[in-house]
């Protein structure tokens, strides 16, 4: 059983950066697709950014040119860094996984089998 495990979430003021980072264990197989999604209060999950075990990434339109997805396939870790971050981006970040490669529905929640727990990023103005 995949387990997913994030941190590093936080409180910061608009303009400011912080880095998620998610630890993966009980994987079998080689491939896995790995992606970033967020949460709002009364709002739908959404893809942020998301990543294959080539290091092929893909993000959304609202992150692109702020956000870095990467890996560390040898340690199973999972980055997100964020930069210049807006109020806006205010949510509950998960972790997630699944087999194989993404496709182009990534952003979508139901492509993934696994889930972290979640860790909230708080943006101030």
């Amino acid at each position: 059983q995949v387990q997913l495990v994030e941190s590093g979430g936080g409180s910061v003021q608009a303009g400011g950066s912080l880095r998620l980072s998610c630890v993966a264990s009980g994987y079998t197989g080689r491939n896995y697709c790995m992606g970033w999604f967020r949460q709002a209060p009364g709002k739908e999950r959404e893809g942020v950014a998301a990543i294959d075990s080539d290091g092929s990434a893909v993000y959304a339109d609202s992150v692109k040119g702020r956000f870095t997805i990467s890996k560390e396939n040898d340690k199973n870790l999972l980055y997100l860094q964020m930069n210049s971050l807006k109020p806006e981006d205010t949510a509950m970040y998960y972790c997630a996984a699944k087999k194989g490669f993404h496709s182009g529905n990534w952003y979508s929640a139901y492509e993934y089998n696994y889930w972290g727990q979640g860790t909230q990023v708080t943006v101030s103005s």
